[in-house]
């Protein structure tokens, strides 16, 4: 497939450095310039056990203010200790404070990716200092997540629908049968485009992209059912928390589906939530369509800039 276009190409990191957390390190990638004046943007990646690599084509950003990125415990660059006691939402929404603390980011917009929406989520929603909250393809709940999933298996061609069904159950086909089909869904809903060969070679050189032991504890083996800690795992009080504007960014294809979207965006509260929906993209909309996920958390920033904690937009 072409490649995605300039859009995707990651800028050079200004700096990076350690922050230390609950459990180890962190590595933290700061791209522009943290005393330009304009209000930064901190990201948060998704997985769980993800890595910042998926959301390096937020890097061009850095040209308007600074953009940090990182790695959260047992991903990508930072330390890996492998401790399953430290992957919890609470310790995990906590490394974003430590970053904070650590840059003097006494004022942020926030952004998080699915998982990582989770983690920028509980932590709006129990801070100050948030200009706005950018929550894209958020998982808010674990049982609003599944039900959409649910609802996006009954959009796939039949034999496919049949293929997850029996793989599901007591005598499964072939492993193969039931990776093809689980493939399917994600070229729909997760990925509907080949990445951008920047990224794709941003990615390679990490020592780890992806931890799988991670994702298991915490959400499974499928994604199509939770069976780890996040299983029970309900965000949605949170909504009302928060007093910062806040924008619900999907795909029009994403596994998060837009009346849920729509759904989240109504509880928060004086009428700060705001839904976008792309054309033509799945969950990693920063990967299907740059130019738009660019134009979105460029043009949304620069309204709330200006903006301070308790004021209406």
């Amino acid at each position: 497939m072409t490649p995605l276009g300039s859009t995707a190409v990651a800028a050079p990191a200004t700096r990076t450095q350690r922050v230390a957390v609950e459990g180890g390190t962190l590595h933290v990638r700061i791209d522009g310039d943290l005393t330009s004046g304009r209000t930064p943007l901190l990201l948060v990646h998704g997985g769980p056990g993800g890595s910042h690599a998926g959301l390096i084509p937020a890097a061009p950003l850095a040209t308007d203010r600074a953009v940090i990125f990182y790695d959260q415990l047992d991903c990508g660059r930072s330390d890996h200790p492998g401790d399953p006691a430290n992957w919890t939402v609470d310790r995990f929404a906590s490394e974003i404070a430590a970053i904070r603390t650590a840059l003097g980011l006494d004022r942020v917009h926030l952004f998080g990716h699915s998982w990582g929406a989770t983690l920028a989520l509980e932590h709006a929603a129990r801070t100050t200092g948030i200009a706005s909250l950018v929550l894209m393809g958020p998982l808010v709940s674990t049982a609003a997540w599944l039900a959409d999933a649910a609802t996006l298996r009954t959009r796939l061609p039949a034999d496919v629908q049949a293929t997850l069904i029996a793989c599901e159950g007591p005598n499964p086909p072939a492993a193969e049968a039931c990776r093809a089909a689980t493939r399917a869904y994600y070229d729909r809903y997760w990925c509907s485009r080949d990445p951008d060969p920047v990224v794709t070679a941003y990615a390679s050189a990490m020592p780890r992209c992806f931890t799988p032991a991670m994702y298991e504890a915490m959400w499974g083996t499928s994604e199509f059912s939770a069976t780890g800690t996040l299983a029970d795992y309900d965000g949605t009080p949170l909504l009302a928390q928060l007093q910062a504007p806040t924008l619900f960014l999907i795909g029009d294809s994403d596994e998060v589906t837009e009346p849920t979207a729509l759904k989240f965006a109504a509880m928060v509260p004086h009428n700060r939530g705001t839904t976008i929906v792309v054309a033509g993209a799945a969950h990693r909309l920063q990967n299907d369509r740059p130019d738009l996920f660019l134009m979105h958390l460029r043009d949304w920033m620069r309204l709330h800039d200006g903006l301070n904690d308790g004021d209406i937009a």
